[in-house]
């Protein structure tokens, strides 16, 4: 974890220094990006073009499926012939259930990545009891199968990650310490000591898990682990596994990958996208380019105490201001202040679609809650439950549909306010001339229980920024609930999706924030322009943009879950079938079930166990055939791919979890 300076202002944690090839990782040198290749190893060209074309859109690590000793020694081909053709990237082998795969592949390339849950160990999810002399025969176990690699290793130069999967624990790490991040990091840990003992350091650990908040809980957890048994750090691989495709995906990876970036953890990433490897790169560089400059404020006063543990999550307490607060779920505040004249179809972005021939509204899962208008009021009957927030100046007591918004002091002298919700805004830390008395302005005016905060920074570490203040907020016994408002100042749509999650999920993460509201600084939206092939957001999709994508964060937070949720994998030369066509293809009869979490797996390797906390689970087990789950039950086995779909569409039925379509 890292100290409390760091929580305020961004710097780089300190971490032992690896080199992998040419390639320096760690100790302040650049986040290093890298993807993996979704070729059958076997297949030498094919896997050496795909990895030049990862490599030229900026992968600085690849790495490569070796699922058995074939695959192992087929490396040496793949990296001649990439050699030969003038790259000198390194590369790296994925090992899983393959010892003797490990031990090949070492002595040929650059790094190999090994997963403790099922290099020496096996799952077939079953309790152990283990008394503590057989538990530690368990580990001697473990040392025996574990140091001829790591030997190999120290003797070839070869780089080695010590990858810990959520969804892989073993059993006896299951019997031990639960499903817990705690089990995560122990399962590392026994591994890492194994290696030290043999003097060996060229070593990187990662702790990914397809749900964000357990990713970033192990992460943290393994860094005191470390610090506090070793006195120093190795390097993190950062990733959130069976991220997904589309915006969820990158939603989801922002949230995990970029709250750790944010406190200045993580020396490598890798976004796990279910789309062609080429395309996880260019995420992977709009995460790491927000940390290319050291920009902090020193307006942000250091944290004396933490208020909280960031190793569990726990929902900041907070009053009930209507349906904000305490233990309801976040809201959404739409942001249509920019649009001169609201009309009905402008709700329609937001998630409300009105028919004029029934004279009535149809209201989506992902329907806002409240929508901020500015200066304007909409003039029109609002649908369900939705409320206007305007500005004060504009603001009257007419409608019960209309609430105001305030600046600080702008609250204390007026001289009408809302008997209901009253929003105030607080700038956190940006502006010095707003700083003194604060706190005494935030004490008198929390009195108030109608009070809704709106906390927002122009800081470049906002997130940090806003963090603090909710530390104030603490210290002082504030309990009014708080939205996050963020606003990007960015260009592309990938741009944008990852300064909203990195910004709100980091703190919803720990459990800071009653809602949140999106937003743009400027003019920043053209329609249908391109600059160096990035294509940017049109002004007649911002809206929508914005509302979707509060709702995904919300749902990737697990805050607020409004639509179906896919854990899929991002495919590799394991994978038995096509999953980018079978991920739409079940996203296409599926995605109407609110709430159900659905998990699609190239291979065995990644199924059952990667599933984690899916409910159901859809894994390939053959060439052409498919595996059905109900959480960690096998319920049907080999299902020919060509009805499989259909197959898990009437296990949905079977299961009481399948509504028709509306």
């Amino acid at each position: 974890m890292p100290n409390l300076s760091q929580l305020t202002s961004y710097h780089r944690l300190q971490t032992v220094e690896v080199k992998i090839g040419d390639l320096l990782l760690g100790n302040g040198n650049p986040i290093r990006v890298q993807t993996m290749t979704t070729t059958d190893t076997m297949n030498t060209i094919a896997t050496v073009e795909q990895a030049i074309r990862c490599i030229e859109a900026g992968a600085e690590l690849v790495r490569i499926t070796a699922p058995s000793k074939n695959e192992a020694h087929n490396l040496l081909e793949i990296k001649n012939e990439l050699r030969k053709r003038g790259y000198t990237t390194p590369l790296v082998a994925d090992i899983h259930f393959t010892p003797n795969a490990a031990e090949i592949a070492a002595r040929i390339i650059e790094k190999v990545r090994v997963n403790p849950g099922n290099y020496a160990d096996k799952k077939n999810f079953k309790f152990i009891e283990y008394t503590d002399a057989a538990y530690v025969e368990e580990i001697d176990r473990i040392r025996e199968r574990f140091t001829p690699l790591v030997k190999i290793c120290k003797e070839y130069g070869t780089a080695m990650r010590i990858g810990t999967n959520h969804g892989s624990l073993s059993d006896r790490i299951m019997s031990r310490y639960g499903d817990s991040a705690m089990g995560m990091v122990e399962s590392a840990m026994e591994f890492l000591r194994v290696a030290r003992d043999e003097s060996y350091h060229n070593i990187i650990l990662s702790m990914k898990s397809s749900n964000p908040l357990v990713m970033v809980q192990a992460y943290r957890l393994l860094i005191d682990t470390m610090q506090n048994e070793f006195g120093i750090c190795y390097p993190l691989h950062l990733g959130v596994t069976e991220a997904g495709d589309g915006e969820d995906g990158r939603i989801k990876s922002a949230i995990g990958i970029g709250t750790l970036l944010e406190d200045g953890i993580g020396d490598t990433i890798r976004v796990s996208l279910t789309e062609d490897p080429e395309f996880e790169i260019p995420v992977c560089k709009d995460l790491v380019n927000r940390y290319a400059k050291n920009n902090s404020s020193s307006h942000v006063p250091l944290i004396e105490k933490l208020s909280y543990s960031p190793f569990e999550y726990k929902r900041r307490e907070s009053i009930a201001v209507e349906n904000i607060g305490a233990r309801q779920v976040p809201v959404v505040i739409a942001d249509l202040s920019r649009v001169d004249k609201i009309v009905p179809d402008n709700l329609q972005s937001i998630g409300y679609t009105y028919d004029v021939e029934t004279d009535k509204w149809a209201i989506s899962d992902a329907a806002a809650d409240y929508v901020y208008t500015g200066a304007k009021k909409i003039d029109f009957a609002l649908p369900g439950t939705l409320k206007n927030i305007v500005w004060s100046s504009v603001w009257d007591n007419s409608s019960e549909s209309y609430f105001p918004i305030f600046e600080l002091e702008e609250f204390l002298n007026a001289k009408t306010k809302s008997s209901r919700i009253n929003f105030v805004v607080v700038d956190c830390y940006s502006n010095p001339s707003q700083l003194e008395n604060q706190s005494a302005l935030l004490t008198e005016i929390a009195a108030d229980k109608t009070v809704v905060f709106c906390l927002k920074s122009g800081n470049a570490n906002a997130m940090q920024s806003v963090r603090r203040k909710f530390i104030e907020f603490s210290d002082l016994g504030i309990a009014n609930p708080v939205i996050l408002m963020t606003n990007s100042s960015l260009n592309t749509p990938d741009e944008h999706l990852i300064h909203f999650a990195t910004e709100t999920g980091a703190l919803l993460l720990d459990g800071m924030g009653d809602g949140i509201c999106l937003g743009f600084k400027g003019e920043q939206h053209v329609d249908n322009a391109q600059v160096k092939g990035r294509t940017y957001l049109p002004v007649k999709d911002v809206y929508q943009f914005t509302n979707n994508t509060a709702f995904s964060i919300l749902q990737a937070t697990r805050t607020r879950i409004s639509k179906t949720e896919y854990i899929s994998c991002p495919s590799c030369g394991r994978t038995l079938f096509d999953l980018q066509e079978t991920t739409a293809k079940i996203r296409s009869v599926t995605n109407h079930l609110k709430g159900v979490k659905i998990a699609i797996m190239g291979c065995i390797v990644n199924g059952p166990g990667e599933m984690a906390d899916a409910d159901f689970g859809y894994v390939g087990s053959g060439p052409g055939k498919i595996t059905l789950y109900r959480g960690k039950e096998v319920v049907k086995k080999s299902v020919d791919s060509d009805i499989a779909v259909e197959e898990l569409v009437q296990l949905l039925k079977d299961s009481d979890a399948w509504v028709e379509p509306s």
